[in-house]
């Protein structure tokens, strides 16, 4: 099958390990994802159903006007792509246009823009909830129609909801998969921990996860989780059955200091009787 892109840039995307979590999804009707980021998994796989849920908003909003009006949406999400508004000046003025902006088309418009245009595709907000990414510096960025549009057929088969992980494990039902890839445990207990604070989601957030995902199975419904391969890990998912999958990442801002760390699929899985 070939792999299809997702049209945002998204820290952590799964673009490259998607084979790897599609061999080890179990089969069921609807594929529920907690966490659905940039979608690359939701595009690369093929269930009947999806219900594609994650905490921001703006990220939300977007995907579900791309699946009510795309054709108004990339004509006008294309007039923001030109060599004009990739200046410095013009993408302070947008973001911060962007930050007062109440129309959630507009907001959708621009929130593609500076996904685009922003350094390293990063989504990141401040306390008072703005958009503070800076300028990218690219020299032409790319305008992602061809990958708009694969989104937005695909997306007559999902359901998007702006929820957060417990809320969307509470509704589980029968016939559902689900396929997890939370903000990564930090690799040690100084690794950059107040970002996951400040992300909002902190060390017992994996901790409930892996329950939620441990009690969802035992009513029947399998729960893969894809995390960094450490030590906390393993024992949150003391009672999955667990995969290592080599990856390239390097985690590392000093070129000199980078390690290689693999990623953990943690799969749980109805046992028999209960499904």
């Amino acid at each position: 099958m070939t792999k299809t892109r997702a049209f945002l840039k998204w820290a952590g995307g799964k673009y490259g390990l998607v084979d790897n979590i599609n061999r080890r999804l179990p089969a069921g009707r609807t594929l529920v994802e907690p966490f659905v980021g940039a979608g690359s998994v939701f595009l690369n796989s093929n269930f009947d159903a999806y219900v594609l849920a994650d905490i921001n908003a703006d990220l939300i909003n977007l995907y579900q006007l791309l699946k009510t009006r795309p054709d108004a949406f990339v004509r006008e999400a294309a007039g923001l792509f030109t060599a004009a508004n990739n200046e410095k000046t013009v993408y302070y003025g947008l973001r911060a246009e962007f930050n007062q902006e109440t129309e959630s088309f507009r907001r959708a418009l621009l929130f593609l823009y500076l996904n685009r245009h922003g350094y390293n595709g990063l989504c990141r907000y401040n306390r008072k909830g703005g958009f503070n990414v800076p300028f990218g510096a690219y020299k032409k960025p790319y305008f992602p129609e061809k990958e708009l549009w694969f989104f937005a057929e695909k997306a007559q088969k999902a359901t998007f909801v702006c929820q957060g992980y417990d809320q969307v494990f509470a509704s589980a039902e029968p016939d559902q998969v689900f396929y997890c890839d939370p903000p990564y445990a930090p690799l040690s207990s100084t690794a950059s921990f107040t970002t996951y604070a400040a992300n909002g989601f902190t060390l017992d957030d994996q901790a409930i996860l892996a329950r939620l995902a441990r009690e969802t199975a035992a009513r029947g419904v399998p729960v893969l989780i894809s995390n960094h391969d450490i030590p906390l890990t393993r024992e949150l998912y003391r009672d999955a059955s667990l995969d290592v999958v080599a990856v390239k990442r390097t985690i590392s801002r000093h070129g000199h200091n980078r390690q290689k760390v693999n990623e953990l699929l943690a799969l749980f899985a109805p046992k028999a009787g209960e499904e």
